[in-house]
């Protein structure tokens, strides 16, 4: 039964069989490699790139705002712990980031490049907080409220999302808005 976490006693508590991630190592510094893979690097400090996954439950530091920039995909997990998660999310023009509600789990958004509009609501069908948002915009949405985001400009909107509890299993990547639906849809339907 799905109940937003995933306990195996062999893997991170977050670790989600359906999304064929394999286990994520503990790292304690970047990993950095020279070639480039179909997720994309961070840019680091002194122009390395560090690979692009979770390093939850580890020490991290990095330049939120040239991460959340650089991220092509549509989520992608960069640090779970138990209490918290961070993700870079890419949504491309006219897009959206699909209306959703997570009933016990308290989200940030910070707008990092481009324009959108936020709508967030107690009912499905009454989104009456409307807000237009653009760079260096924060967004606060709590626990079992409505909302949706949606790309307004004409550019990529770069951003980043606080979840606490993490809603994600560690290590999730979907480099889509499809590739995230399929995913989601495996998990509640199976």
């Amino acid at each position: 039964m799905y109940n937003g976490r995933y306990y195996d006693s062999n893997t991170h508590p977050y670790q989600n069989p359906y999304y064929g991630n394999a286990p994520m190592g503990w790292h304690n510094e970047y990993t950095i490699q020279a070639a480039s893979n179909r997720f994309g690097y961070v840019q680091t400090p002194y122009g390395r790139r560090m690979e692009r996954k979770d390093y939850g439950r580890t020490p991290f530091v990095l330049n939120i705002n040239e991460a959340a920039k650089q991220n092509n995909n549509y989520r992608t997990t960069i640090w779970t712990g138990d209490h918290l998660q961070v993700t870079l999310m890419s949504i491309k023009v006219g897009e959206d980031i699909g209306l959703e509600i997570h009933p016990h789990v308290d989200q940030f958004l910070r707008i990092e490049q481009g324009q959108g509009m936020v709508q967030m609501g107690k009912q499905k069908n009454q989104l009456n907080f409307v807000r237009n948002v653009g760079d260096d915009s924060a967004i606060m949405v709590p626990a079992g409220t409505w909302h949706n985001v949606k790309n307004t400009g004409n550019i990529p909107l770069k951003l980043y999302s606080i979840y606490a509890p993490p809603q994600h299993p560690f290590g999730t990547i979907h480099v889509t808005k499809a590739d995230a639906f399929a995913a989601e849809r495996s998990v509640y339907y199976k």
